[in-house]
């Protein structure tokens, strides 16, 4: 039995990594070892196929990375007993059944195009053909599957960190259709980034790290004038500490209703999740709020210790009030009021980011423009700066941001 018939009988007979099949560079190369002994048009475009896939992947310099690295965020058996730290409990036969199916993946990684050219039965048909097909690099696996002696230790190693399945791929994601997607290109903005608001930011810094740690922590609201970085805090917060467990779901506020559904689906998850509202608010008809008071305190179905919600509102108290609601006609005004200021009174932390007065927001166009590395005068910085700003009514730090930005396009620009 030639080598690439031997791959392709051993990757049929995956167990425990079946689902690796399933994906699309895992079943495109599949179908191609398969069609050793198909006709040579199928073979072909099998070949064909293949290689555009790698192509699209960014794979055809390292086709062996590509594919173990799918294995590696392969939710199974496996992946899912390691990531919960259970992965001795699993029995004997399913342990054995992984380590078959990583070296498998492994050494059919390491398969070269010109092996399974080669191996192909009607070779002699392709003839000039089979010297002009695309060639892709073999190059490496993963460093998980790197020693195979160790394979097993090092992918349950991984899993504790990262969890599995989807939870490793990525690190943001989005509730929408009832399910949890992920998000591909998360905003990529780090703590480091963000200028002044030290102190805001570091309440919200040591409740996550406490959250973290197992430590005792609350649901929080940052509220405050727009533009002031409150997104951005939290944002900076996930591309921070990801890789210490913590995975961000947003949450659309008209979705609400969902929230038992989505804790449903990650309570058993072994990661940490924040559960994200952007820009949250509610008009007096809307008694939506009433559905997030239950999430964050007072409904039946606890959330769970793996769970913390983070909301941004430019309200204190969300809920916009009038005054005509305070003298309307009704007889316990008082309970109404209260009740409307009840939902902000449910998060444990609460993070005033206010608008910057000109000192704060000057010093934060400085930082930006040391950090971009900038070479424009302090009086010319000042004078730009302040002009920018009432162009676009007021101070801000995304105002601050933006103006550099517009420099920096200038001076690309000469």
């Amino acid at each position: 039995m030639n080598a690439t018939k031997e791959a392709a009988l051993m990757m049929s007979s995956l167990s425990i990594y079946k689902g690796l099949l399933s994906r699309t560079v895992g079943a495109a190369y599949f179908r191609l070892l398969s069609a050793q002994a198909k006709p040579v048009y199928e073979f072909a475009q099998a070949w064909g196929d293949f290689f555009s896939l790698l192509c699209d992947k960014e794979a055809v310099g390292n086709f062996s990375r590509c594919l173990t690295g799918a294995a590696l965020v392969d939710e199974n058996a496996f992946s899912r007993a390691a990531a919960a730290g259970k992965e001795k409990e699993l029995p004997s036969k399913v342990i054995q059944a992984v380590r078959r199916d990583l070296s498998v993946i492994r050494r059919a990684s390491l398969l070269s195009p010109e092996t399974i050219l080669r191996d192909y039965l009607y070779r002699d048909e392709l003839g000039t053909v089979a010297n002009n097909l695309p060639r892709w690099e073999v190059g490496t696996p993963v460093r998980e599957f790197l020693h195979e002696d160790a394979i097993i230790d090092t992918l349950a190693d991984y899993h504790h960190r990262n969890g599995c399945g989807m939870y490793a791929a990525y690190r943001a994601f989005i509730w929408r259709d009832c399910s949890v997607r992920p998000v591909p290109y998360p905003d990529p903005i780090a703590i480091s980034s963000l200028k002044t608001y030290d102190l805001q930011r570091k309440l919200v810094v040591d409740n996550t790290l406490a959250f973290l740690n197992g430590v005792q922590s609350n649901n929080c609201l940052l509220y405050g004038d727009r533009g002031t970085g409150k997104s951005s805090t939290v944002k900076a917060i996930l591309n921070e500490y990801y890789t210490r467990g913590l995975r961000m779901i947003e949450m659309p506020k008209e979705r609400l209703s969902d929230f038992p559904l989505l804790v449903e689906k990650i309570a058993a998850v072994p990661l940490k999740f924040i559960i994200f509202i952007d820009d949250l608010s509610f008009s007096g008809e809307d008694k939506t709020y009433a559905q997030l008071k239950a999430v964050l305190e007072g409904s039946l179905a606890a959330r769970p210790q793996n769970t913390l919600i983070y909301a941004t509102s430019n309200r204190r108290h969300i809920v916009r009030e009038n005054f005509s609601e305070r003298s309307g006609d009704d007889i316990h005004i008082n309970d109404t009021i209260q009740e409307t200021l009840s939902l902000a009174d449910r998060f444990g932390l609460s993070v005033n980011f206010s608008k910057p007065g000109k000192e704060q927001y000057l010093e934060i166009v400085f930082a930006l423009a040391r950090e971009k590395k900038l070479s424009v005068s302090i009086d010319d910085l000042t004078a730009g700066a302040e002009s920018f700003a009432i162009e676009r009514g007021g101070r801000s730090p995304r105002c601050a941001r933006q103006y550099i930005a517009a420099l920096e396009a200038e001076n690309a620009a000469g």
